[in-house]
């Protein structure tokens, strides 16, 4: 199989990475040869560590990153795929515009896929000629490691898609979950209100950061607490959710001050280097001490 992933972040190139693990060959479309570039190297990085620590072959390592290229020009990286995954930001807009330019440059029996882990499907779907063709396939970060993808099947989308996407899920050794294109769907809906409780308790000063993530670690099997968690998707795309699920679900959504203060002070997890944590290399290194005013 043809894949196209658009957009090289954290989530783009993770997905773009177990598919060409999987024997697809993929391109990897962004904004900018620079940013597929880093997309790449990234996954070469992963590839390397899997090596390391024998999870994966130098044969299997090789064959993947020759299965793998680079397009910055979307009509020419989707031409002939046979399935396109967006994975941009959580902005529904741009992802609409994605679905019409992904549509106008491909085949009909083409698959259009969002990685989106809380927008309605089905509205991305309305914006198609054809909208039985598309398809949530909510990936979990990391991709390369984590087991679940959720399937999101939107009010149009055809039992023969739906079909399709399954069988690439499970092409990927993951394990596909089918849900109806609901508010949050399942995962989402469930881990944003346990991450939005946890920085309630923070605020409210029930416990500390690290006791209140080791709680769900080892009270509940939970393999990363939801602070951090929180850290890792993002502080700005838990307020983005959190605000969508707000207007769509009711106020149990509403998201806490502590969580629009950091956003507000550029605190965004992982990525920036500090949110409830701070991070350094990749490797949390401390909690985050400072008072945000």
């Amino acid at each position: 199989m043809q894949v196209a992933v658009i957009g090289a972040g954290s989530m783009g190139h993770g997905i773009a990475q177990v598919s060409a693990q999987a024997g697809h060959d993929v391109t990897l479309n962004d904004v900018d040869d620079e940013r597929i570039q880093a997309g790449l190297d990234s996954i070469e990085s992963n590839l390397q560590g899997g090596v390391d620590r024998g999870k994966v072959t130098e044969d299997e390592r090789d064959a993947a990153l020759d299965r793998l290229s680079g397009n910055a020009d979307l009509e020419a990286a989707v031409a002939d795929a046979d399935l396109v995954v967006e994975a941009v930001p959580e902005n529904m807009d741009l992802k609409k515009d994605i679905f019409e330019q992904v549509e106008e440059a491909t085949g009909d029996e083409t698959l259009i896929g969002s990685n989106t882990s809380s927008l309605s499907v089905t509205e991305l779907a309305s914006v198609l000629d054809d909208p039985t063709r598309a398809i949530g396939l909510h990936f979990f970060n990391p991709p390369h490691i984590m087991p679940l993808v959720e399937i999101v099947v939107a009010e149009q989308t055809s039992k023969a898609t739906e079909d399709r996407a399954v069988g690439y899920v499970e092409g990927l050794e993951k394990e596909p979950v089918v849900v109806r294109d609901t508010a949050g769907f399942a995962s989402s809906r469930l881990g944003v209100a346990l991450g939005l409780e946890a920085i309630r308790m923070v605020e409210e000063g029930v416990a500390s950061v690290e006791d209140i993530d080791t709680a769900m670690e080892e009270g509940y099997s939970h393999p990363m607490g939801p602070l951090e968690l929180t850290d890792l998707v993002g502080l700005d795309v838990r307020l983005d959710i959190a605000e969508y699920l707000r207007e769509e679900l009711g106020e149990r959504f509403k998201p806490p001050q502590e969580l629009k203060r950091k956003v507000r002070a550029g605190k965004l997890g992982k990525k920036t280097g500090e949110g409830f944590y701070v991070w350094e290399d990749g490797e949390v290194v401390g909690v985050s001490g400072e008072v945000d005013e």
